[in-house]
């Protein structure tokens, strides 16, 4: 998402910067930002939109020092704007920050009981005013200041920071969000990211989480948070270019499957508290009353978000007892959808320019409907259109065919359904205290999955040949049949179809023999010995399955040709798991028939126009 640069050295600090925050352009932002100690103290250039913006800031106004910090910025906390930009300054100290501050809020009135004036919507600029307050207020110095901060700070964090007495120290930190140090000759660098220093260093050293680093005239200290010394050693980093805007992986698909955990993580951070047992969103402000008087919810969607909103249907059905309608965005319109005062509709899109689904968001807003929209584009304009906006914090997707976008739909759908049982009196915090806390497991559950990415690429060198593929699935996860079959025809160009596996015998069963290989998601549930007759029946007519199944089924071994095992979790968020094998297969597939995988032929990221 965000990215950072800090510089300390013998060149003129603005133009290295700004040649390093170029090299994180990848990952997608709306403001950047530079600030540098110059000889009248920290001076700061910033704006809105692009890096060209801000090139031609510092052309209009220079700026000299050999020390300074950069930031290009993807807004969590606050719209997109010059003054929620980075970097922040309070009195002498400067700082940019990625990740999120759970606590910022409760930071944020304790400083300004003690006088604290904050001038941003951000919950970073936090920061700027702890290390502040810890210098002028208990009068320590600067590193200790910055360490005592961090010890406050909740959540997630990668940070730079300098101050402007101090032009020869540049002090750094991680937890949960990455972070490393370039070693140059007489020069060092900070950096989110490995290629917005690989121009000038490839000798890097990788910070830990709960660590941080103090570079000044000499070499770089590295301490933990208790300020004990810790021991690093570098690493010499041979990617191309190319290789490293994908962090080493050969697509950005494989990246952004990958990132899914992180993804995830982001996305269900600050707005679960396991102590009250309840789910808070800082875009969602709309009267309890209101909430209850809703009788119907509409989900409207296009594409993989479409087969998000319909996991959403049982998640919300389940555990809010309300009817659920799920629309395609070009179809909302063209139909006379019974929607009015009492009914909730949730818009998703990726990118939050989906034409067909704002042009749906319109028209409920016209019919007075409350809406609640789900998008991972700050203020893009299906969120504008909304009165409540819940936002997925996957981070820019380069690739076509989405990954983390979709999951992290799911988990803010399982968060919606969550929210809203609690305020009908439908959960009680303990209910909501044991879905969180299986929630809370997912991002590790993923992590096993794509640890066994080996198995999913053997299954793809078997049946990369094939040109027609069925995948079934029941319940919650024939919507993931659905995603696995379009993920698999988006990139390979591979004729494939998602269907209730119920269905199968109506129609499908037809195409059935040796040559169509079936991916049949058979998880021990309720629907599970029905699943097992599907895979009978396939195997009565020469078909070949491929099966995901939860951990310790001794038995689907027996009964399909392949399988790919995925650790037990509660049933209403099993798609979560279940479509990550199914990401990979599609991958592996692709690649071994040589299409291109991250802009496949006659697809766009965003769909705007009808």
């Amino acid at each position: 998402m965000c990215g950072i640069v800090g510089y300390i050295g013998k060149r003129q600090s603005s133009s290295v910067i700004v040649s390093c925050l170029k090299r994180l352009e990848y990952r997608g932002y709306d403001s950047a930002g530079i600030a540098v100690i110059g000889n009248g103290g920290i001076e700061v250039r910033r704006c809105e939109g692009k890096i060209a913006n801000l090139e031609e800031e510092l052309k209009n106004k220079p700026c000299s020092g050999s020390t300074g910090i950069g930031h290009t910025r993807w807004a969590t906390h606050g719209r997109p704007s010059l003054t929620n930009a980075h970097p922040h300054v309070e009195g002498s100290i400067a700082i940019v920050h990625n990740g999120i501050i759970e606590n910022h809020i409760e930071l944020k009135d304790d400083l300004m009981k003690k006088g604290a004036v904050f001038k941003s919507e951000t919950d970073s600029e936090v920061i700027a005013h702890l290390i502040y307050s810890f210098i002028h207020g208990e009068n320590l110095d600067f590193e200790e200041a910055f360490r005592r901060s961090l010890r406050l700070l909740k959540g997630s964090y990668a940070i730079a920071a300098i101050k402007e007495d101090e032009p020869h120290k540049l002090i750094g930190a991680k937890r949960e969000c990455p972070m490393i140090v370039g070693m140059g000759k007489d020069e060092y660098f900070l950096a989110s990211d490995i290629p917005a220093i690989l121009e000038y260093t490839r000798d890097i050293i990788f910070l830990d989480d709960e660590e941080m680093v103090a570079i000044g005239r000499k070499l770089p200290v590295f301490k933990n948070l208790k300020g004990e010394t810790v021991s690093k050693e570098s690493r010499f980093i041979d990617w191309t270019p190319a290789m490293a805007e994908k962090g080493g992986y050969r697509h950005f698909m494989k990246k952004e499957i990958f990132e899914q955990p992180r993804a995830i993580i982001d996305t269900i951070r600050g707005r679960v508290s396991k102590e009250n047992g309840d789910v808070w969103f800082e875009y969602v402000n709309i009267d309890e009353e209101k909430l209850k008087s809703i009788k119907k919810i509409f989900i409207v969607a296009c594409g993989t978000s479409w087969h998000a909103a319909l996991i959403g249907k049982f998640m919300i059905e389940s555990l809010c007892s309300l009817p659920v309608e799920i629309d395609i965005g070009s179809e909302f319109r063209y139909r006379k959808p019974i929607i009015g005062a009492d009914s909730l509709f949730i818009p998703i899109s990726q990118s939050g320019e989906t034409a067909d689904t704002l042009a749906a968001t319109k028209l409920a807003k016209s019919l007075e409907a409350t809406v609640v929209s789900i998008c991972n584009v700050i203020e893009s304009s299906i969120p504008r259109a909304s009165d409540g906006i819940i936002y997925t914090h996957a981070g820019p997707e380069i690739g076509v065919a989405s990954t983390k976008a979709f999951t992290t739909q799911i988990v803010a759908l399982y968060l919606s359904a969550l929210y809203l049982a609690r305020r009908l009196n439908l959960l009680t915090p303990d209910d909501i205290r044991e879905r969180i806390a299986g929630l809370v497991k997912v991002p590790s559950h993923l992590e096993a999955i794509l640890e066994s990415e080996a198995k999913t690429e053997r299954i793809a060198k078997k049946y990369f040949k094939s040109q027609d593929f069925l995948f079934l699935g029941r319940g919650i996860n024939y919507p993931i049949a659905l995603e696995g079959a379009l993920k698999l025809k988006e990139i390979s160009y591979i004729h494939a179809e998602g269907y209730p596996a119920g269905e199968m015998k109506h129609g499908p069963i037809a195409l059935i023999d040796e040559n169509m290989p079936v991916v049949v998601i058979a998880l021990k549930d309720g629907s599970y010995e029905k699943i097992m007759g599907n895979i009978e029946e396939v195997k009565a007519r020469g078909g070949r399955v491929i099966a995901v199944a939860f951990e310790g089924d001794e038995d689907i071994g027996k009964k399909v040709d392949d399988v790919v095992f995925i650790p037990k979790t509660e049933p209403l968020l099993s798609p979560i798991l279940t479509v990550v094998p199914l990401q990979l297969i599609a991958y592996h597939i692709a690649v071994l028939r040589g299409t291109d995988v991250d802009q496949p032929r006659n697809l766009a990221k965003s769909v705007t126009v009808e």
